[in-house]
């Protein structure tokens, strides 16, 4: 995929409404589990944080392209 095209499908994504929400509904939905689970619980406590952070991981990648192409688009406009 072209550089340009990957920038705005990452825009898209990131700027999309319905992806915010369900990221942010998500991440709230894990916390929340996460808080209750009882203290015995350590196994599930782990497989939250590891959706937490899968969750994190995810949201950082689109972003990292994001910003990427910026970069390189700014780079182009100043010859460097």
């Amino acid at each position: 995929m072209v550089d340009e095209q990957r920038l705005a499908r990452a825009r898209n994504i990131l700027d999309n409404k319905l992806f915010v929400e369900s990221f942010e509904t998500l991440e709230q939905n894990i916390k929340e589990t996460w808080l209750n689970t009882s203290v015995r619980d350590s196994e599930a406590r782990e497989h939250l944080w590891l959706s937490l952070r899968l969750l994190g991981q995810i949201r950082l990648h689109l972003t990292s392209i994001l910003e990427t192409g910026e970069m390189a688009k700014k780079l182009e406009e100043y010859h460097l």
